[in-house]
């Protein structure tokens, strides 16, 4: 009889692959799920593995081509920023609109201007959500309607709850407005603009984050398949009026702002027609039930960065601020509604 030595790393794959088969693991997954959905593969169909086994890409990397000023403009992209992201949106960071934004973001700073979120916060949307898992794109305005623990949830925030209970009579409305569960979903939190001035709303708008948002949702829609966008408002349509419907599922609605959310958002049931995309295409449904009964914490994904935490103090703060934008830029839509109809 011949014997055949099994290697250490052999060994660690045959005991890997049992511990991603863990009952325990499937139950916690499928808690709430399973009261909507029929239980899918671990895996989608349409999982694409190339983004995600790509080696990080290092700092000279990132900035090959650029001078020393310029290479120093795009440090904390690099530090922050998601490496699956980093790299598709590597050309992006370098053409020159996107370093005069970011001479601009280092002249608030040295000016001593408070700017929220805090730096290591900017990018935390990429971090939460990967780019090899994004399943859905909500475009918002401020926090795309989530806030931190302890603050209180924006009106916006609550009628989306309202019209979710709506579609899925099974939802439980948290207690709580963080949506970060949601994120690591697969549910793209995408702000179009990244950063604002303290008491000062819309301060940092036409400086060049609605270029670099629009350059997300560009490649979301031309490099990847069977994603749904969800456009709430005239903004956020504007923004994905180019996105292709034969391969993405596009859905619009009102704004879910208490001055315009009357106008059919309640009633727009996207969450289930997401959901159903989603399977008919192979992959696996949102649940979006994930939220109830728990208070969020900290994202582990976003942790292990240099930079120093905000304090609960600027946290709240920041969420206030980013409320106040929402908040007016939906009034603004609101308005344009009356308007349109007087006419």
């Amino acid at each position: 009889m011949i014997k055949r030595n099994v290697s250490p790393t052999e060994t660690n794959k045959y005991s890997n692959k049992k511990a991603k088969t863990s009952p325990k693991e499937t139950n916690t997954t499928q808690t709430f799920l399973s009261a909507w959905v029929k239980p899918s593969p671990a895996k989608d169909a349409s999982f694409e593995e190339k983004d995600s086994k790509k080696p990080a890409l290092s700092f000279e990397t990132v900035t090959k081509g650029l001078d020393g000023d310029k290479k120093e403009l795009l440090k904390l992209e690099a530090e922050t920023m998601d490496g699956e992201w980093l790299r598709a949106l590597g050309v992006e960071l370098k053409k020159p609109y996107f370093l005069q934004l970011k001479k601009f973001l280092k002249g608030e700073k040295e000016s001593n201007k408070t700017v929220f979120p805090p730096e290591r916060d900017i990018y935390s949307w990429s971090r939460y959500t990967p780019l090899s898992n994004v399943k859905v794109v909500i475009v918002g305005q401020g926090l795309c309607f989530s806030v931190q623990n302890g603050v209180r949830c924006p009106p916006s925030l609550l009628n989306i709850y309202k019209a979710l209970k709506i579609d899925f009579p099974s939802f439980e409305i948290p207690k709580h407005g963080n949506l970060e569960n949601w994120a690591k979903e697969g549910v793209l939190l995408l702000n179009a603009s990244l950063t604002v001035r303290a008491h000062d709303a819309a301060s940092h708008s036409n400086k060049g984050w609605e270029k670099f948002t629009d350059a997300i949702i560009q490649y979301l829609n031309e490099k990847k398949n069977n994603i749904v966008f969800m456009l709430w408002g005239a903004h956020a349509q504007k923004k994905g009026k180019n996105i292709n419907k034969s391969k993405h599922l596009v859905l619009t609605a009102a704004h879910p702002s208490p001055l315009s959310a009357h106008h059919g958002f309640f009633e727009c049931h996207h969450w289930s027609k997401a959901n159903e995309f989603l399977k008919n295409r192979g992959r696996n449904p949102i649940n979006w039930n994930c939220l109830a009964n728990s208070q969020v914490q900290s994202s582990k994904a976003a942790a292990d960065i240099t930079l120093t935490a905000p304090t609960p103090t600027t946290t709240t703060a920041a969420n206030s601020e980013l409320e106040v934008q929402s908040s007016k830029a939906a009034a603004n839509e609101a308005s344009a509604i009356e308007d349109n109809k007087s006419e």
